[in-house]
């Protein structure tokens, strides 16, 4: 009974990993790239590495606006395209343009106003005296570059999110290995001054992040419109770029929760790295490497929460209810054990990677510590996850909502502010301490799940009206 309800068959895991192993794949290698340009640049200073560090922990906001934003409309997607319908698929394309468009337009202009002021919250004196001006420098200085990739990755994940809801995972697998590429490849050249070109630090990381962005844009955009056989969506996607308003107020009042939800967890992470940072640079520093390091890990159960999104939303558009609660059942319990190995072998080499990076022994010590705390929590990581894309599948996007974003605001960053500003609690048992409170939310999404409040087909009302507009 136990491996019947938590343990597929042959054709369930094929189909899981067809799902899954693009996106893990192209999640590796973008993060693996992503550690060894954060080893580029810790070669530079510590100082130029924390700077990047902030300015990317402002960036980390955007991006998940976007993910959001893109998120409640691909809920709609991957059931339009398990019910088949085309057109569907197509105003929902069109409405993530106008999503990706507007978050680009207000963050690039909070960016251009205030990114000074921003990187500034994150800078205080530490124990290693590290020179803070040269910090905010190095932060400027990068935030004015990379402010000119934000549009290009927002149109790159309106196409990337939409072929993936519609089936075809492995061009966005290519399209992301090429980018790395080009970007570890202009990295070097441009951070350390190769092929007679100056060195220039954090502004070739920069550089190298642009052109690494419109290479993965171009690829995407250029293959989606040659092969319209494959992806008919976009036959006729700009002849209008009107979306029926029924639709558009369904995915407002869907997708608007799961977007405020993203940019709320992504502001609560950065607020509580800076609560953090109260602590000093150096732990700026060191929280720099550790996330680095654990989101190269993290990458196991990212995309299974993915692949849950993907693989249950086609279900439950296509009204396979039961089955799509006894797949999303071993689902979970895949997660949590692919999680498990994976946190192991975190273990492992959590001492080895700090030593990479040209930082203080204080800031190596403190990272590979935290290393051990984040692989430590992974099973848990990977269960609370698995349950926010099950919620999330299903329409729920309120309750998600309260299950991530409300459950971080009311409850870790407080506790982060409390033990920062009135405690002289040292870091490592103050992380451990805000870490912890995740069980409650591991209980929270037992109960959410269990409950198949989920369940729902949130695209057979057209479907049901169809009949009475014909009459």
């Amino acid at each position: 009974m136990f491996f019947r309800r938590y343990i597929g068959d042959r054709a369930f895991y094929g189909k899981l990993f067809r799902v899954l192993l693009p996106i893990l794949v192209q999640n590796v290698i973008s993060n693996f790239v992503s550690l060894l340009d954060n080893i580029m640049v810790g070669q530079v200073g510590t100082e130029p590495m924390s700077g990047v560090a902030i300015v990317n922990q402002l960036l980390f906001v955007f991006n998940l606006c976007i993910f959001g934003g893109l998120a409640g409309v691909g809920i709609f997607t991957a059931q339009y395209y398990g019910k088949g319908d085309d057109e569907g698929v197509r105003h929902t394309f069109r409405a993530k343009l106008y999503v990706a468009l507007g978050a680009f337009a207000a963050f690039a202009l909070l960016f251009l106003l205030a990114g000074e002021t921003l990187i500034g919250l994150f800078l205080h004196e530490g124990r290693e005296a590290l020179d803070l001006a040269a910090t905010l420098r190095s932060g400027r200085e990068y935030l004015r570059v990379m402010l000119l990739q934000m549009l290009p990755f927002a149109v790159c994940q309106v196409y990337a999110g939409t072929l993936r809801e519609t089936g075809e995972t492995v061009l966005p697998m290519k399209a992301g290995i090429i980018a790395v590429f080009v970007n570890l490849v202009c990295n070097y050249i441009l951070i350390f001054g190769k092929l007679g070109l100056p060195a220039l630090g954090v502004v070739g990381a920069a550089i190298a992040t642009v052109l690494a962005r419109l290479v993965e844009c171009s690829i995407m955009v250029v293959w989606t419109h040659r092969h319209r056989e494959r992806n008919p969506f976009i036959a006729g996607a700009y002849r209008s770029l009107r979306v029926p308003g029924a639709l558009a107020r369904r995915i407002v009042r869907l997708g608007t929760p799961l977007l405020v939800n993203e940019v709320l967890w992504s502001a609560g992470m950065t607020t509580l790295n800076q609560c953090y940072s109260v602590r000093g640079l150096e732990v700026v520093s060191a929280m720099n490497i550790s996330s680095t390091v654990s989101n190269l890990f993290f990458c196991a159960f990212f995309a299974t929460g993915s692949a849950i999104s993907i693989l249950i939303g086609q279900l439950l558009g296509a009204g396979e209810l039961e089955r799509a609660v006894d797949e999303d059942r071993k689902l979970i319990a895949f997660s949590v054990a692919l999680s498990v190995a994976v946190g192991t072998l975190m273990v492992c080499v959590s001492p080895l990677i700090p030593e990479i990076y040209n930082t203080t022994p204080g800031v190596k010590a403190l990272a590979c510590t935290l290393l051990y705390v984040s692989a430590a929590a992974m099973p848990m990581n990977a269960y609370t996850n698995s349950c926010y894309f099950t919620l999330r599948s299903g329409g729920k996007t309120i309750i998600t909502f309260l299950f991530d974003s409300a459950f971080l605001w009311c409850l870790s960053v407080p506790a982060a502010f409390v033990l920062t500003r009135l405690t002289a609690l040292p870091i490592v048992p103050l992380y451990i301490a805000v870490y912890s409170l995740d069980l409650i939310k591991c209980g929270t999404g037992f109960y959410l799940v269990r409950k198949r409040k989920w369940v729902n087909n949130i695209v057979s009302f057209e479907a049901e009206a169809a009949p009475s507009a014909g009459a």
